[in-house]
């Protein structure tokens, strides 16, 4: 069972899952250009920007998280995204040991892990340094469906210094981003009952057949397939 919803900090979402024991299907974990702060019991880890699409294993159980708007984890995690691009993290190797065991205490203990482990990322936001207001006009631009050229002309940037920010903050490029961004402008259309051939118009794509590849290139399966796990 998975829920989630919006959080305090702002553009950030709260999330729990409880992952089902051996045999039960888990729909993959898609790219969306963010980075979670995720807790199970007894660990804090940190789950880098996917490129494609992972799928949830290991020991069934209950998880929470919380997703940070794309480009704003890596100021409160002290971490650039590149170097957890595709990776699931142990907080341990990001940040002293002393410091993580206080607070996977704290959630452990609490009532409900999930609204401990959102009070954890608050307080890790207002320690850090404001994220850069860019990155949040460049995510609105991409996701607009806006060429990236005609974006860094705009924010007044050349396409070697754009590309340079969105690795750290984004752990790749902003061709890159643009493309999980339209992935989950279809996904959400589709969802709702709009036809492929639509979807594909709608969001951004030549046509269906350009929908289909980047789809199972980047979720690992068919779109139709992908859509009945949901």
């Amino acid at each position: 069972m998975y829920v989630e919803r919006a959080s305090r900090l702002a553009g950030a979402v709260v999330w729990s899952r409880v992952l089902p024991g051996s045999g039960s299907a888990v729909g993959p974990v898609l790219p969306d250009g963010c980075m979670d702060l995720l807790w199970t019991e007894g660990r804090l880890l940190v789950a880098g920007p996917d490129t494609r699409a992972y799928v949830p294993g290991g020991v069934p159980g209950g998880w929470a998280g919380v997703r940070f708007y794309p480009g704003t984890a890596p100021v409160v995690l002290g971490v650039p995204a590149h170097e957890l691009r595709d990776r699931r993290v142990e907080l341990t190797d990001l940040w002293p040991a002393s410091r993580v065991r206080l607070l996977t205490g704290r959630v452990d203990g609490a009532a409900d892990p999930m609204n401990a482990l959102e009070e954890v990322a608050l307080e890790c936001a207002r320690d850090a340094r404001p994220p850069d207001p860019l990155l949040r006009a460049l995510v609105a631009a991409l996701d607009s469906g806006r060429p990236v050229a005609a974006i860094a002309d705009e924010l007044g940037l050349s396409a070697r210094q754009l590309h340079r920010r969105a690795l750290v903050a984004f752990g790749y490029g902003p061709k890159t981003l643009a493309r999980v961004l339209r992935l989950q402008r279809a996904l959400a259309l589709a969802r709702d009952g709009v036809s492929l051939a639509e979807t594909a118009a709608r969001a951004g794509f030549a046509d269906q057949a350009h929908l289909a590849r980047d789809v199972k290139e980047l979720a690992g399966m068919p779109a139709r397939e992908l859509l009945r796990l949901r």
